[in-house]
C-alpha cells in the first residue's frame, strides 16, 4: 500500500475542501467497489479528531471517501487515553502523517462548559475535560468561541506531548507533523475559516472558504 508523505496528505486535504467549499465535490472512493479493494486491509493518510456533532462529516468537508480518513469523534473533541491510543494506533500502525484537530462553531459540549452548572451521568465527565479550556473572563458569545479555539490548542498540545509513542514519532518527524486545523464552522452563515499550522505550528497560512454546509 502506498505510504503518504505529509505534503501529499496536506494536498489532499486542502484540495477536497476547496472542493467542497465550492460545490464542486466529486466523491472519490464512495463506490461499492472501494469496499473490495479495502478488504485485505486500510491505508488513511490523515487522522482526524473532531466531535460527534453530526454536522460536521470530515469526509464531506474534505470531499473523501471509504478508507482516506482515520476518524476520532467524541463530543467536544476531547483528548483522552482512548483518543490517544487511536491516535497512537493510526501513526504508528497505518503510517498516517498528519493528525488533525477539527474543531467548529456552536458546539454544545464546549457551550454547556461555558456556560456552567449541574450535570449528571456521564455528561459530567467531558464537562470535567472542558474545565481548562472556557474562558472566564471573556463576555458569553465572546467566551463561547475562545473556548472552542482554546479547546483546539488544548487537544494539539496534548497530542503533542503524549509519551511514549506520539511524542517520539514527531521529534523523530516519522509523523511528519501534528497537524493543527481549527476548523471554524459558522453554521448559521456557511462559512468555514482554516488555520493550517504547518512544520511543527510554523510558517502558517490562512484562507477563508465559502462553506454549502
Amino acid at each position: 500500500m502506498k505510504k503518504y508523505t505529509f505534503d501529499e496528505a496536506m494536498n489532499l486535504l486542502e484540495n477536497g475542501n476547496l472542493r467542497f467549499s465550492s460545490n464542486k465535490t466529486i466523491h472519490p472512493n464512495q463506490k461499492y467497489s472501494r469496499l473490495e479493494e479495502l478488504v485485505k486491509g486500510q491505508n488513511p493518510f490523515a487522522t482526524v479528531l473532531t466531535c460527534s456533532d453530526s454536522r460536521v462529516v470530515p469526509e464531506f468537508i474534505f470531499d473523501r471517501g471509504i478508507g482516506d480518513l482515520f476518524v476520532i469523534r467524541n463530543a467536544g473533541n476531547i483528548v483522552e487515553n482512548t483518543v490517544l491510543g487511536s491516535i497512537e494506533y493510526a501513526v504508528e500502525h497505518l503510517h498516517t502523517p498528519i493528525v488533525l484537530v477539527l474543531g467548529h462553531s456552536s458546539c454544545g459540549a464546549v457551550t454547556a462548559a461555558v456556560k456552567g452548572g449541574p450535570c449528571c451521568g456521564h455528561l459530567e465527565s467531558i464537562m470535567k475535560e472542558l474545565e481548562p479550556i472556557v474562558d472566564k473572563e471573556a463576555s458569553k458569545n465572546t467566551a463561547i468561541k475562545n473556548s472552542i479555539l482554546n479547546n483546539v490548542n488544548y487537544c494539539i498540545d496534548k497530542i503533542k506531548k503524549s509519551k511514549p509513542v506520539i511524542a517520539k514519532l514527531i521529534k523523530e518527524n516519522k509523523v511528519g507533523t501534528v497537524k493543527k486545523i481549527v476548523s471554524e464552522i459558522i453554521l448559521t452563515s456557511y462559512q468555514v475559516s482554516l488555520y493550517w499550522m504547518k512544520k511543527l505550528l510554523q510558517d502558517t497560512n490562512k484562507f477563508s472558504l465559502q462553506n454549502p454546509l
